[in-house]
């Protein structure tokens, strides 16, 4: 009875968001209380919540001031010179600007919203391959695909929900795919490399001075970079740099908790761009609603998995899986995940299937002696796939952006995106996080 009632929490869950009938922020809280009644244990629902809510602070706190610091690092000018120097250095040659294009995406991807990754990329780049007359399919293609890589940081989403859900931190899963993401980082490049001589080659390079009065244009049209020169703080171009590469450094090293280096950065960063108080409450307020998304997002995903934990519903959705699975398959599912990854996040939203799940998913793992924390870091492969959904709203701001067709856009960048995240997950087979 309980797995039936999970299962059934789990398909109402995906049902209400995917159908938008309900936001996953309210369904994430809602729905699973109201199947906690159901379930007999209406006495128990604030205990579990409270339970789930708690596990999930550290995570909830990473991301608030993640999200705050690459804010502000971007609103002080941090990627401007970036790209400056790669709309000098392409010129008219259609294979730099691929190429320009790609590192482009993978700096500014690094604040982990796709939102402010598209409009910078898009409204840098469109008038140069515009003016060359190059395919713009290759721009939103190359743009998503480098996205998509980056979109595995941990204040990027689903790195997020994915911990959320496992109750993990960041050294366990984000960490050890590190050397995926670079080869991911590469493929994406060298993707660039051959779509961009494609076009070298039909177009010819192209010997002509870009314009800096069209450039101001471009940079004007990127809001999402900042709102105001006044915000800008070019002499300390240096000084940020270096804290964010001692911050990335540490991170690594796991020299402390990700909450608490990112407070720390934050505070710091703050205090060195604005130091005048009402600037940093301006600063703060500009970016507190993508804070508020994500972080009541994860909260709220609290109560979602302290009830389905609570209520040990989730162990008897895991046992009937298991059952459900063949013997021969059950010591690979970290690689069957990886793989149905890619249409299970491109089906479905990143809520749907990072809380509905990959939870059972897990825990049926358990059954074959696989730790859940392979299970959440093969989950991440198919990343560069879900960006391609018709569920993901930014893709329609990058579309509209360029001036694409959306099914068109699909179609010239499936199999680039199909082939990123296999080369990914052959990455981290080789490296050991993801066993075979």
């Amino acid at each position: 009875m309980l797995a039936i009632l999970g299962f059934s929490m789990v398909f109402v869950f995906m049902f209400l968001i995917m159908t938008r009938r309900m936001s996953a922020l309210i369904a994430l809280m809602l729905i699973p209380s109201l199947f906690a009644v159901l379930s007999g244990f209406g006495s128990e629902i604030g205990d579990m919540i409270l339970e789930g809510v708690k596990e999930l602070a550290p995570t909830g706190i990473m991301l608030l001031f993640a999200i705050l610091y690459f804010g502000i690092m971007i609103d002080a000018g941090l990627f401007d010179p970036v790209v400056n120097k790669i709309l000098k250095v392409v010129k008219g040659d259609p294979l730099k600007i691929v190429i320009g294009t790609a590192i482009l995406v993978i700096i500014v991807s690094l604040d982990g919203d796709g939102t402010t990754t598209y409009m910078i990329t898009i409204s840098a780049m469109l008038p140069l391959y515009t003016k060359l007359k190059m395919n713009p399919l290759i721009l939103t293609g190359i743009t998503m695909l480098g996205g998509g890589v980056m979109n595995i940081t941990p204040w990027g989403g689903p790195t997020a929900r994915a911990m959320s859900a496992l109750k993990l931190d960041t050294s366990q899963i984000f960490v050890p795919l590190i050397p995926a993401m670079i080869g991911g980082i590469a493929f994406v490049i060298f993707v660039a490399y051959l779509l961009g001589r494609k076009e070298r080659k039909r177009l010819g390079v192209i010997d002509f001075k870009y314009l800096s009065k069209e450039q101001e244009v471009a940079f004007a049209e990127q809001a999402a970079t900042v709102e105001s020169v006044s915000y800008k703080r070019p002499r300390l171009l240096w000084i940020n740099f270096l804290l964010t590469i001692t911050l990335l450094v540490l991170l690594i090293m796991d020299i402390m908790p990700l909450p608490a280096l990112f407070m720390i950065a934050f505070s710091i960063a703050i205090m060195i761009n604005y130091p005048n108080l009402e600037a940093q409450k301006e600063r703060i307020s500009s970016h507190a609603s993508n804070v508020l998304a994500v972080v009541s997002l994860v909260f709220a995903a609290g109560i979602f998995t302290g009830i389905l934990s609570g209520t040990k519903m989730v162990d008897a959705m895991a046992n009937s899986l298991v059952s459900l699975v063949p013997d021969a398959l059950g010591p690979h599912l970290p690689v069957i995940t990886a793989l149905t990854s890619m249409p299970f996040t491109f089906f479905m939203s990143n809520d749907a299937y990072y809380f509905g799940v990959l939870p059972i998913i897990a825990e049926a793992a358990t059954n074959y002696g696989i730790d859940p924390v392979e299970i959440g870091r093969a989950s991440l492969i198919g990343q560069p796939v879900h960006l391609l959904s018709p569920l993901v709203p930014s893709t329609y701001l990058l579309v509209g952006m360029a001036k694409v067709d959306f099914g068109q856009h699909q179609r010239f960048t499936l199999k680039w995106a199909i082939a990123t995240a296999i080369v990914m997950l052959i990455i981290s087979i080789i490296v050991g996080v993801i066993s075979l």
